[in-house]
């Protein structure tokens, strides 16, 4: 047991002050290369390397991507998703701001892509029963009850009927401590979310509450 006179705390909070600061450079190191690849998102995390985003690609995306559907994707910010569904037949980008359906433009050139600009939460120029797969992640956190409910609304009217489209929703979940502390996240909860769906004439058919630390996902269809 060391007395009173010993150095063995200070030493230990010498050493762990140095990992600190060789955490925050390396830190800093990894988000200065993320953005210099310059894709926007990517800052918030790549799901090439950051294993809950990988779990969520490999579980909730990529088994639905087929070259015979049709898929959209609400938000895709620079196209760190968008990236990954690009084998689908037809793909439609939706974004209520122009700037960022340029941004997306400029990173993800494929002849199977078509940029929408909505009106807020609606689907212009996408056919009737067509989609077969929505995607939506880092957009949904950020809306409120009622915009959720517009969107909800609005989009079944593109899913087809009888052939089990899957919609896969990432949304701000404030029973998280995480998500309490993120002030630019809206107030839900998977309770409210949930109660949105239902009220939609939504199935639920899985939810992820333990993936991500501050939001949860959700998927579901008609």
């Amino acid at each position: 047991m060391p007395d009173l006179n010993t150095t063995l705390h200070l030493e230990m909070l010498k050493r762990s002050k140095g990992r600190r600061r060789l955490l925050i450079r390396i830190l800093k190191a990894i988000k200065k290369e993320v953005d210099d690849r310059g894709i926007y998102g990517l800052g918030w995390g790549d799901p090439e390397f950051v294993e809950p985003l990988r779990f969520i690609r490999d579980r909730y995306l990529l088994p639905y991507v087929n070259n015979d559907h049709c898929a959209v994707e609400i938000g895709p910010g620079g196209g760190r998703w968008t990236r990954y569904m690009l084998g689908f037949r037809k793909l439609y980008v939706v974004d209520y701001y122009s700037a960022l359906l340029e941004e997306i433009a400029k990173n993800v050139k494929a002849p199977n892509i078509k940029l929408i600009k909505n009106n807020g939460t609606d689907f212009p120029g996408i056919d009737d029963r067509s989609v077969d797969y929505l995607f939506s992640f880092g957009t949904f956190v950020h809306l409120d009850g009622y915009l959720i409910q517009a969107y909800l609304g609005n989009m079944k009217r593109l899913l087809k009927a009888g052939a089990r489209a899957n919609v896969v929703i990432h949304y701000s979940d404030k029973t998280k401590v995480m998500g309490q502390l993120n002030e630019s996240f809206a107030e839900n909860t998977p309770t409210k979310m949930r109660s949105m769906l239902v009220e939609a004439d939504y199935e639920v058919c899985e939810e992820d509450l333990t993936t991500m630390w501050h939001n949860s996902i959700i998927r579901f269809t008609i």
